[in-house]
């Protein structure tokens, strides 16, 4: 254990609390799942969705640990590449989408031969942030104009807020809210982000207008929910996601101080999304209080860590990709704290490393990984040169063994197996050989 910890490079802080979040997400995945148990085939053994989450966790660790031993700036120069990649994904997920549970899922793939759900937002998120954080350094030192930026920056951010928006409303908003947090940081002006601000409210309008005229289109499809989600935020007129938000409210006063224990959850029996969107109800019912302002501590930590890990950055790009991957982290968290104690509507956003769910555990995981990376100290960095530098010269050494080697017979060819008589005795050529 102790030669696995120093392996691990970058801030050990910020390890630790990823752990922590992991390790505590056991036993609320583990409680909330009996609702899908009994749902999906009448036992309600949650062994199963307990192991499967067990497994989801492992590969996100392992996630981080690869991607973490990569230098940050790689990310640069592939996530100009990656970025058309993202498009097409997000084109055919819009295309293509699958429905769970009845409910239009088009936010969601499933790989093929696999058998896995994978939401494709998620990736197109950091893909775009890192993009948006390469575009804000390499122009730091440079005045365009604004009629450069808007092709080289906005155009790739509306094109993937565009084919995000049509299934999943809260995920637009939140990326564009924090790439504008983003550009405000990165020094952007402040004109120019109030226009873009601006032009973003005139397109979210224009595409409701459309979709008012062409409501029985599927790309439409969600636009009638939000509006009821809203609707119902601001009245008490009852629907599904009224009842959603009934139950948690009642888990979290259920739960008062101390909680009703490990397990012992009721509402978890009624709550459908119990084990990603409603967990933190089901953590506050089982936990009180204490869990509940735990975890939030917890992830404010994590926080105040990402805003270290971005002041010591030693390039502007770095600082950027903390704050760009970082920051929407602890905002996913905070929206699916709010949703559960009715503070902002129903959204679903999971909660970042404790929700269940492959998908949204690996990418907050990649994006982790990345942070790590950045956060390496400059010894850590030469530490790593030096072993590469090692690689590389046993490498030359063994190439040039294998090729002094096959140079040798061919010189020496000669003079071996020669039969030249050059002395007195003819049968010298015979006798030496």
């Amino acid at each position: 254990m102790k030669q696995l910890v120093n392996k691990l490079k970058g801030d050990r802080v910020i390890w630790s609390f990823v752990a922590l979040l992991a390790l505590f997400s056991f036993m609320p995945v583990f409680s909330a799942s009996s609702n899908l148990a009994y749902i999906g085939h009448g036992t309600g053994n949650t062994l199963g969705y307990l192991v499967k989450h067990l497994a989801h966790i492992c590969i996100g660790f392992m996630i981080i640990y690869w991607v973490h031993k990569v230098p940050y700036h790689y990310f640069r120069a592939i996530s100009k590449i990656a970025l058309p990649i993202v498009w097409i994904l997000l084109l055919y997920t819009l295309l293509k989408g699958t429905v769970i549970a009845g409910a239009n899922a088009s936010r969601w793939i499933q790989v093929p031969f696999i058998g896995i759900t994978f939401q494709t937002s998620t990736m197109a998120a950091i893909v775009l942030f890192i993009f948006v954080a390469r575009y804000l350094s390499k122009t730091k030192e440079e005045n365009e104009p604004f009629q450069a930026s808007l092709i080289q920056l906005w155009v790739p951010v509306f094109i993937t807020l565009a084919l995000i928006l049509p299934a999943n409303f809260s995920t637009t908003a939140l990326i564009f809210s924090m790439v504008i947090m983003l550009t405000f940081i990165g020094k952007y002006p402040l004109k120019y982000i109030s226009f873009i601000i601006g032009s973003g409210v005139v397109m979210l309008v224009f595409f409701l207008l459309i979709a008012k005229a062409f409501p029985e289109s599927r790309f439409f499809s969600r636009v009638g929910t939000w509006g009821s989600r809203i609707e119902n935020f601001t009245t008490d007129k009852p629907d599904e996601d009224d009842y959603q938000i009934e139950k948690a409210k009642i888990a979290i006063a259920s739960g008062r101080f101390g909680g009703l224990g490990p397990g012992k959850s009721v509402q978890k029996n009624f709550l459908p999304q119990s084990s990603s969107d409603f967990i933190y109800a089901i953590i506050v019912e089982e936990y009180g209080l204490v869990g509940g302002v735990s975890i939030l501590l917890l992830y404010l930590l994590l926080l105040f860590r990402f805003v270290i890990a971005s002041h010591k950055a030693n390039t502007l790009f770095g600082k950027l990709v903390v704050v760009g991957l970082g920051f929407p982290m602890i905002f996913q968290a905070m929206i699916n704290m709010a949703v559960a104690v009715e503070l902002l509507p129903v959204t679903g956003q999971t909660l970042p490393l404790i929700s269940s769910g492959g998908s949204s555990i690996w990418m907050t995981c990649f994006s982790l990984g990345i942070i790590i990376s950045v956060t390496k100290k400059d010894e850590e960095i030469v530490e790593e040169q030096i072993e590469k530098e090692k690689r590389k010269e046993a490498l030359q050494r063994l190439i040039d063994r294998e090729l002094s080697e096959e140079d040798l017979p061919s010189d020496q060819e000669e003079e071996m197996y020669s039969i030249e008589d050059t002395s007195k005795n003819p049968m010298n050529a015979v006798l030496n050989k």
